[in-house]
């Protein structure tokens, strides 16, 4: 990173005392001219992250890692002699918290492992609704403003990918997870603080997250850059791999509902927007196909989709 470049940190516990209007101000600006910050003093107990962290890791080794070299050998990828761009060097599970859940339908998971997860997902879900609720008073906007976008007829869709990337003998052929932006609303990442990787490209030049202890990385969306009428960015970022250590992640994806009516917030729009208006499911099935390639196409290629069709679909199954 270079040395003029300082990564936004917000100690959310300043929001209570004299320095609230600093702290709503560099969350703002984190907002507009990042896509990304981190959190420290968020309310989520630091015995809960370390316990997570420690299962994950645990479960990895036990559940995970064969299953990895396995996939390597399939693919080719346990020499790597040429650069490869089309696969990523991770190994990953989905967990699903809202509308439904499916944490106990989830293999080889430990009765601890399944309880911890579970606090820990309405955790952040808890901070996600306090986020949302910050960012529309930093925008003007009516307090739940945000939330009631995301409601949809059934709620937000809420999950979590839990990855590891594991050391990878020439980093330089392959990539942990390819550059690109996310589809959804607002991203909560407990990352792993010993180990790096997570760049996002900012001005041109890719920058390291910094990995802190008990810290959660947020992100912002595609879809929070739309109801922002791009007031707010979502951001190409990257996760290099390493030649030493096992990255832990667990990103958690705050996502409008399938059916959600997403478009930019009238009282940001001053003389017509270049943004769409879609539904929230319909973004997802064309961001699945494109998911590393520029934003700005698929801005227009969802006008397109939604021209074609009434904003009032079948709900289908959430995604994240």
């Amino acid at each position: 990173m270079e040395k003029n470049i300082k990564f936004p940190v917000v100690d959310l516990s300043k929001l209570n005392g004299e320095e609230r209007d600093q702290t709503m101000a560099l969350i703002d600006d984190a907002c507009q001219n990042w896509g990304f910050f981190e959190l420290l003093n968020h309310g989520i107990p630091y015995d809960l992250m370390d316990n997570i962290e420690r299962m994950t890791k645990e479960h990895y080794k036990k559940f995970m890692e064969q299953k990895f070299k396995e996939m390597l050998r399939s693919k080719g990828l346990d020499t790597l002699e040429t650069e490869v761009e089309n696969v990523d060097w991770e190994s990953t599970f989905f967990l699903h918290h809202l509308p439904q859940t499916n944490l106990y339908n989830i293999p080889d998971m430990s009765d601890e492992y399944r309880a911890a997860m579970k606090d820990f997902g309405k955790r952040l879900e808890n901070l996600a609704d306090e986020l949302l609720d910050l960012l529309c008073e930093n925008l003007g906007l009516e307090k739940g403003y945000l939330k009631k976008v995301f409601h949809g007829t059934n709620g937000p869709t809420f999950g979590t990918k839990v990855s590891n990337y594991p050391p990878c003998p020439k980093p330089e052929m392959i990539k942990g997870l390819r550059a690109h932006t996310d589809a959804g609303g607002l991203i909560l990442l407990f990352q792993d603080d010993k180990v790096s990787g997570l760049q996002l490209l900012k001005d041109g030049v890719w920058v390291d997250v910094p990995p802190l202890k008990h810290s959660i990385v947020i992100n912002l969306g595609d879809q929070l850059e739309v109801i922002t009428n791009g007031k707010y960015k979502s951001i190409m970022h990257r996760v290099m791999t390493q030649k030493e250590g096992n990255r832990m992640s667990i990103a958690s994806f705050y996502n409008p509902g399938s059916d959600a009516k997403i478009s930019p917030a009238p009282s940001l729009v001053e003389k017509g927007s270049d943004y769409p208006s879609f539904v929230f499911d319909d973004y997802m099935k064309l961001y699945a196909g494109v998911k590393f390639e520029p934003k700005e196409p698929r801005f227009e290629a969802i006008k397109n989709v939604a021209a074609t069709k009434d904003l009032n679909p079948v709900v289908t199954v959430e995604t994240f």
